[in-house]
């Protein structure tokens, strides 16, 4: 890892480096994803059974997976792997509930009646990777704001195991949650199959959830055709940390996010040198012991860094400039800093709040904004999943009171039609 001692000039050039890391994907990749969706958009099942043949070698038994399959998974599932999800559910469905908004109505006292209702979106999709890069967590943490949100149907898309079955995790978890619908396709085809809707897959209004570049891309593309969480890129942490940290913790959990993609950044912030010379030692002593610790490596190397700065609010300067996906506060009492903090994905605060526990089962959604969209984009929730509908009653009196100023705006506008539409009700 990169040792920068901030200087208000070598960290900034380390962030021109994280910039890059969104200009190394094949260039060719927006050409491909944008065939795959036209010829989804024209062809449907044909189209997408194609390019299952083509990239996963081989077509699954069924395109819909019965719904026997999907509960045969759940009761055939590890007790224990079933008891986490249920003990996770639980934690994130009561963190969720508490972000449930209501409509409201205003009734004013000239006969005006203003308002907005607040409804869950009809049909939402729900994209979970499969074979070794299966995230049975990503189910939950999308399709439980789904639900309390109000989603009236989810369908999810995961492709099938390299011998054609699904994975039986995933659909496990599917099956705690409530998933409506589950077919086995992926990529870019799957992205256009929920967007367009195909013979056998229906539309959506919205499509959630992680995958890879063509993944991404194809999300990105079709943005407007169908909603989306967001344009997820690889994963990053910053982690914040004082003379009182522990260097056995940091480097975990520096680690805990190199290994999900060699384009992944982690990054250490800190007050002490100490610190941060103990964090590598600690950091080359755990990751011979890991099983992606090539992928580490790699990371850690290219996009990895320890900044040593001089004080807590230098740190908290860093920290909002550059906006990570997860920021952790290793600090002595860390709520102080809380709300000074403006720009991250997730917050966890102290040594005992790790990330992997915002994964997999503190509560708070692990579906965040990353490459510095934290600045202005929010985690997954129930938000995600609903739409606002505003409405409007008028009284006779009342439009004629507000006649004059409605006219005088439409004709500054130019916009006659408008003026007349107010005008035409009180000749």
């Amino acid at each position: 890892m990169k040792k920068i001692f901030a200087n208000g000039k070598d960290e900034l050039e380390f962030f021109k480096e994280l910039e890059q890391r969104h200009s190394e994907t094949n260039k060719t990749v927006s050409e491909t994803v944008t065939e795959i969706i036209e010829n989804v958009k024209i062809n449907g099942d044909k189209a997408v059974k194609e390019y299952t043949l083509k990239f996963d070698g081989s077509l699954p038994e069924y395109y819909e997976i019965p719904r026997d399959v999907i509960n045969d998974a759940l009761d055939e599932a590890d007790e224990d792997y079933v008891n986490a999800l249920l003990n996770a559910m639980e934690n994130i469905a009561d963190f969720h509930n508490r972000q449930r908004q209501q409509g409201f109505i205003n009734a004013k006292e000239n006969g005006v009646i203003m308002g907005q209702r607040i409804r869950g979106l009809e049909r939402v999709g729900l994209y979970v990777p499969g074979g070794t890069a299966a995230y049975p967590s990503s189910v939950l943490m999308n399709a439980i704001p789904a639900k309390i949100a109000g989603v009236k149907e989810i369908i999810m898309v995961t492709p099938p195991c390299k011998d054609g079955t699904p994975n039986k995790d995933i659909l496990t978890a599917a099956a705690v949650c409530g998933v409506d619908r589950v077919f086995m396709l992926g990529g870019a085809q799957a992205i256009a199959a929920l967007a367009y809707g195909t013979e056998t897959i229906p539309k959506v209004d919205k499509i959630v959830g992680p995958g890879n570049i063509y993944v991404a891309t194809a999300k990105k593309l079709l943005y407007g055709t169908v909603d989306i969480d967001m344009i997820a890129g690889p994963s990053e942490i910053l982690v914040m940390a004082d003379e009182t940290a522990n260097p056995k913790f940091i480097a975990a959990d520096l680690m805990s996010q190199a290994e999900h993609d060699v384009l992944a950044s982690s990054i250490l912030v800190t007050t002490s040198e100490k610190i941060a010379d103990e964090t590598i030692t600690e950091i080359e002593r755990q990751v011979e012991s890991l099983s992606r610790k090539d992928i580490i490596k790699k990371s850690l190397e290219n996009y990895g860094a320890v900044i040593i700065t001089d004080c807590r609010h230098c740190a908290v300067e860093i920290a909002n400039a550059i906006a990570p996906e997860h920021l952790e506060v290793h600090m002595e009492n860390p709520m102080e800093l809380l709300g000074s903090l403006d720009n991250a994905g997730s917050i966890f605060l102290g040594q005992y709040a790790s990330e992997p526990l915002g994964d997999y089962y503190a509560g708070a959604n692990h579906v965040l904004p990353t490459s510095g969209t934290a600045r202005f984009f929010s985690p997954l929730g129930v938000d995600s999943f609903i739409k606002k509908i505003s409405y409007t009653y008028y009284t006779e009196d009342a439009l004629k009171y507000a006649e004059k100023d409605i006219v005088t705006v439409a004709e500054k506008e130019g916009l006659t039609a408008h003026a007349n539409a107010i005008k035409v009700r009180f000749e």
